[in-house]
């Protein structure tokens, strides 16, 4: 039997497409939607391999999206999770600066994060960062007391039920192979059989740019996959952490460096780095694409950022070969940390936007083009801020997808 057309196609399971096709039903009651997810399950990449943080907003530069949307998303996710009964705490953290040279970007920080609209943010000394963090070591620190922890994977299951609630598909398995436009709708070609809608909204993690360019979306940016590694504290060291601890980041870079978060059950996570990965879902350092290595090594933009970031990226992968150098970083924040404490975790990787210029794009992405939009570029903090993106989506989407 032929599938009737669908309003909206949503392709990708993670997060963001859930968020974005709940806020679409929930505009759109009548509406006709189904996302489609390649893996087996809900939630298979950034979505559940991330820290779990509920970010508070204070890194970003104010008026960019990921201003916008994350200190209002983290107050949703927050009544999410209440409503939903989904566990998280509000346990609060600190990004502590270890040296003189990075009080200033400290200070910075710090009126970011008020221009933001950040609560609970207070700068702190020795003696009060010793009371929050006894194993703590810094000469002054950011106290952001409305930084929490959850599961973005349950977070994403309660999303896919709403969606179900409100009348929607939500198919897994799902592997897009090619897409194409027919007497003015999508038809998305899938091993399993066809669909067709009247609009797309892709949200590919990893593969954001092959999706788009499939629907023959913008190609000036390319993905490449960073993985984040991982270690966790042995239970009997747990103690050396009571919330999270963060450096001082470098503001050149889209990344928090190593940093210190506890979970839900206890646990205290170490990391991550972050090291050019060989595959877009490679997990392991063994892992191997060559389809993947030649798609951004045959881009232009990879090399310029290269050539702009070779230093960092090599103290990066020393740190992913080296224990005694991921040890090294840790003991700047703790100084008790010993090498014995830690046991390697769960990796994770990282979809980052890099343009043709070899700019590593440090704010969201979403374009819209006809009767379609490309989510290209939503690294941390999306998981906080997805509810909150997936509203401007369904804005940006609403006088197409209304009429």
């Amino acid at each position: 039997m032929k599938t009737p057309p669908y309003d909206v196609v949503v392709i990708g399971g993670g997060i963001i497409g859930l968020a974005t096709a709940m806020e679409l039903l929930g505009r759109f009651p009548a509406m006709r939607l189904v996302v489609l997810e390649k893996e087996p399950q809900l939630a298979a990449h950034q979505t559940g391999h991330n820290s779990g943080v509920i970010h508070s907003g204070l890194y970003y530069r104010p008026g960019s999206l990921k201003a916008k949307t994350c200190v209002a998303g983290a107050r949703l996710m927050k009544q999410f999770c209440e409503a939903h009964r989904i566990p998280h705490a509000i346990c609060g953290k600190v990004v502590v600066a270890t040296q003189p040279s990075e009080l200033p970007t400290l200070e910075m920080l710090y009126q970011r994060g008020l221009a933001n609209g950040v609560p609970g943010l207070s700068l702190i000394g020795p003696e009060r960062l010793k009371e929050l963090e006894p194993h703590a070591r810094g000469i002054r620190a950011l106290h952001v007391a409305s930084a929490g922890i959850v599961d973005y994977r349950a977070v994403a299951h309660a999303m896919a039920a709403v969606i179900q609630a409100r009348g929607g598909d939500v198919r897994t398995s799902a592997r897009v192979i090619r897409l194409a436009r027919r007497e003015g709708r999508w038809v998305v070609q899938m091993r399993g059989g066809d669909i067709q809608a009247s609009y797309l909204v892709a949200c590919g993690g990893l593969h954001a740019d092959r999706i788009a360019g499939m629907a023959g979306g913008p190609r000036d940016v390319r993905i490449v996959p960073f993985r984040g590694e991982y270690y966790e504290l042995t239970s009997a060291r747990r103690e050396l952490v009571r919330a999270m601890i963060y450096p001082v980041p470098d503001p050149a870079m889209p990344f928090l460096g190593v940093h210190f978060t506890r979970d839900l059950d206890g646990g205290v996570h170490a990391g991550p780095n972050a090291v050019l990965a060989l595959k877009r879902e490679g997990y392991r350092k063994t892992d191997v694409s060559l389809t993947d290595l030649l798609g951004f090594a045959s881009f232009p933009g990879f090399w310029k950022m290269a050539r702009r970031h070779w230093s960092a990226g090599l103290g990066e992968l020393w740190r992913s070969t080296s224990k005694r150098a991921f040890v090294r970083a840790l003991q700047r924040l703790v100084p008790a940390i010993r090498a014995e404490d830690l046991v390697p975790a769960e990796s994770g990787v990282r979809a980052q936007a890099v343009d043709a210029g070899g700019a590593l794009l440090d704010d969201f992405n979403v374009v819209q083009v006809q009767d379609a939009i490309h989510v290209r570029n939503v690294p941390s903090p999306a998981a906080t801020a997805s509810i909150c993106i997936g509203q401007t989506i369904a804005e940006m989407a609403a006088s197409s997808v209304g009429r």
